[in-house]
């Protein structure tokens, strides 16, 4: 099979799809990778790294994506849509529930759009979503402990507080896997943390593992109210599977909040958890709204891109070898967490969360396979 690796264009997306290690395992199984040319520079892999793992270095993105398989790391953008044809496999973060435009663009030009947020295993784990989760729930507290820095237009709070001074306050909306990690960084530093979750099951294993200033509570409407009110940095953390973030977080309760205070809205590639939080770039990540700093870049990961891309290629080569060596669609009856990843084929949408979020109806992939 060919496989494209073009150069991500969103804002400030430093992320590449591909390692060169992963070109050299699919090239030995006797690929062909076509890479655009710089692809790879924002995570420091140089075009000679690629070549040197036999792909083919393209100056122009045409060729790249007249690929059989597209692999990037973000959803298409606008200038994009071109490209996009019938029978193409894209395989890349979709985020569809929040995105109309690009959803019908697949559903009109009959891409096999396969999202790496969506793909799932029995357990219900996402084997794709998990690796940028961990960052991004990671960068949560540190882009957090920035902006409450005076200097940011924050507080002026350190997040662990010193001998003699309170900590910061930080309150988490969801205990996932982007929600563990918040909450072991701000333990970490030493901050006060509470984390809410509707699954008390989740928060007694939560109180068992970590340890510091820790307080679980049920994610009611009024235990929610009381943590936001109370808190120096909010990160909302809540996911459900392919589907627009449910709002939790009120703008009143926002309102409540102190000045100065930071939230981080990591759900925000869903929608977003928290109802003043607005979609955001690396190049102009904070608004402010009810005098609170808000944080709500959708590809947050996008700034380590180093570690990201390493994580990332470490989940997804193994799925990009099965359908290149396969084909999609026999790829998918081999394999049913990679089915699961299936949100548009033929020319219909194959993800109900999707389905329900956006209206056009649902056709099971079962029944295309």
């Amino acid at each position: 099979m060919i496989i494209g690796v073009p150069k991500e264009i969103k804002n400030q997306e430093y992320r590449v799809a591909m390692t060169p290690g992963g070109v050299w395992q699919l090239t030995a199984a006797g690929h062909e990778v076509r890479i655009q040319t710089g692809a790879g520079e924002g995570s420091g892999f140089i075009d000679d790294a690629y070549r040197g793992a036999g792909a083919k270095i393209i100056p122009a993105p045409d060729p790249v994506w007249e690929a059989e398989m597209v692999v990037k790391v973000k959803e298409p953008q606008p200038a994009e849509y071109p490209y996009l044809r019938p029978g193409m496999i894209l395989f890349t973060f979709l985020h569809l529930a929040a995105e109309p435009d690009l959803t019908m663009e697949l559903l009109r030009r009959s891409v096999v759009a396969i999202a790496y947020e969506t793909v799932e295993e029995a357990d219900g784990s996402l084997p794709l979503l998990i690796p940028m989760s961990e960052v991004a729930g990671r960068m949560a507290v540190q882009i957090g402990s920035r902006y409450l820095e005076r200097t940011c237009g924050g507080r002026g709070k350190l997040l662990g507080g010193v001998p003699g001074v309170r900590p910061a306050d930080v309150t988490i909306i969801g205990g996932g896997v982007v929600g563990t990690n918040a909450a072991q960084i701000a333990l970490g530093m030493g901050a006060n943390v509470i984390l809410l979750d509707i699954d008390t099951t989740r928060l007694r294993q939560l109180e068992q593992t970590l340890h510091g200033r820790f307080t679980t509570l049920s994610a009611n409407v009024l235990n929610i109210a009381e943590a936001v009110s109370r808190a120096d940095l909010l990160i909302g953390a809540v996911l459900i599977k392919g589907a627009r973030a449910p709002r939790l977080v009120t703008r009143q309760m926002v309102r409540n909040m102190k000045p100065g205070s930071v939230v981080v809205d990591v759900s925000v590639d869903q929608g977003g958890c928290i109802e003043t939080t607005r979609p955001a770039t690396h190049s102009d990540p904070i608004h402010i709204v009810e005098g609170i700093l808000h944080y709500g870049v959708t590809n947050m990961p996008g700034a380590v891109p180093r570690t990201s891309t390493y994580a990332l290629s470490n989940a997804t080569l193994p799925y990009i070898v099965k359908i290149a060596s396969l084909g999609a669609l026999e790829a998918a009856r081999c394999d049913r967490a990679l089915a699961k990843g299936f949100n548009t084929c033929d020319g219909k949408l194959t993800y109900r969360a999707v389905s329900e979020a956006l209206g056009p109806p649902c056709t099971p992939i079962e029944n295309l396979l």
